[in-house]
């Protein structure tokens, strides 16, 4: 059974009984319970589980001791003989205890959704670097279950949530774990050393424009669209995990490098977001940003939020970008589209599998990288000196003088970027 680790010995697919807590807290944050549920729904579909069932518990607050509280957990173990699940899966991150005290109640495994989307990205991943950001994130996650748990982590089963790319089981011990880590970061920042050397090679030789949006925006149809590429373009949540890069040549306009990212999703787990950040990088660096939005989807304006607060998060919300409302085809009344733009100046709407709106997009990338630059000059006082190692980091340094007062630069980078340091140091930016 695809999605289904070999470990377990079972040819059938996982049955999963999805969980739910509604607080009021959780009520503001723009995603109802049910709505939540649904995603959740998909990504075990994605793991490769059957959703035999599922209960939303609504309380004030969560229980300190089970989450949902006890009588909760019981009513579920006494489901799960009539829906045969053997997987629970709760909608949030859940602590050591809550997860143990869990167990004692329900007699099957209990998993988080962030330790599916942990499984999801260790069946996806394909090259090296993605299966050793995937394992750092996994042992990172577990490391700070291991309390009260002896350390003890090889008597965990196959299934949904135990998988380690390229290992048959974990460390059972925290000084093993950690020394893994240590050695999976030094990799990983061998990985980002190369790819920032890459971009250095390629600096000022060809612009490059990244896609970033919610999984399942179509991302990788419009690289596809865009590039005449062969990535993997799948009506699935995370079809795609590895930064893919290729020339596009357009009809008018400069040439780009377009870069396929991986996808964002709501309670993204902290580790993965860090251990991909090799990756994400090529969306800092980037000159430009396609940010792909669903048009159809019920929750487009909640899923924008998501992608723009990991945005802000990789210091790149401020980076040039293009809206671009893709899978139009899908909408039932095609003024839709035409409202999206108007609410949302400068975006542009496509359908990346029919090929409408392709050129028009096309036109747009060029009309933005051709405004993206400007020149700045700048003096940075000695007090404010890592803003030289930024400029140098960020843009183009043209010239550079030390000065009794501090070092006086002339460089040329993004429009937004500049603006950024003008309202910091005072610059005076002509050009542009």
């Amino acid at each position: 059974m695809a999605g289904f680790t070999p470990e377990s010995g079972s040819r059938e697919p996982q049955r999963a009984f999805l969980v739910a807590l509604e607080t009021p807290d959780q009520q503001r944050s723009g995603w109802s319970a049910e709505e939540s549920l649904a995603e959740l729904a998909l990504l075990a579909d994605t793991a490769g589980a059957v959703v035999a069932g599922q209960t939303i518990q609504r309380r004030t607050a969560l229980d300190h001791a089970t989450y949902i509280g006890s009588g909760k957990a019981q009513e579920i173990e006494d489901l799960r003989a009539e829906l045969g699940f053997n997987l629970v899966i709760v909608d949030d991150e859940l602590s050591a205890v809550h997860q143990r005290n869990l167990e004692r109640v329900i007699d099957c495994a209990i998993i988080d959704r962030s330790a599916l989307i942990l499984e999801i990205f260790a069946q996806r991943a394909r090259t090296r670097e993605a299966k050793l950001q995937v394992e750092l994130a996994q042992l990172q996650y577990r490391l700070t279950r291991l309390a009260g748990k002896g350390v003890d982590l090889s008597r965990l089963g196959g299934g949904i949530g135990t998988r380690g790319p390229g290992e048959t089981k974990l460390e059972t011990d925290r000084r093993h774990i950690r020394a893994r880590v240590t050695h999976l970061r030094a990799e990983l920042q061998e990985v980002s050393a190369h790819r920032r050397r890459l971009r250095q090679e390629r600096s000022g030789q060809i612009p490059v424009v990244a896609l970033t949006g919610y999984t399942n925006a179509g991302k990788s149809t419009l690289h596809r669209a865009l590039a005449g590429s062969d990535v993997l373009a799948e009506d699935r949540l995370f079809a795609t995990l590895d930064a893919t890069a290729r020339r596009v040549e357009p009809p008018e306009g400069e040439p780009f490098l377009l870069v396929d990212t991986v996808g964002f999703v709501q309670k993204l787990p902290h580790h993965l977001v860090a251990a991909f950040r090799s990756t994400l990088e090529e969306v800092t660096a980037a000159d430009l940003i396609l940010h792909v939005v669903d048009a159809g989807h019920p929750k487009l304006e909640e899923q924008m939020a998501t992608v723009q607060a990991v945005l802000q998060d990789l210091d790149a919300a401020e980076h040039l970008q293009i809206l671009v409302f893709n899978k139009i085809d899908t909408l039932p009344v095609h003024q839709e589209a035409e409202m999206l733009v108007r609410l949302h100046p400068g975006g542009a709407a496509v359908s990346a599998r029919t090929g409408l709106g392709i050129d028009g997009l096309l036109q747009l990338i060029h009309t933005s990288l051709a405004e993206r630059r400007v020149t700045l000059e700048v003096l940075v006082p000695y007090a404010e000196s890592s803003w030289v190692a930024w400029l140098h980091e960020r843009g183009a340094v043209l010239t550079e003088e030390h000065r009794p007062e501090g070092t006086w630069i002339r460089a040329e980078l993004e429009r937004g970027l500049a603006e950024r340091v003008r309202a910091r140091l005072a610059a005076t930016v002509t050009g542009g």
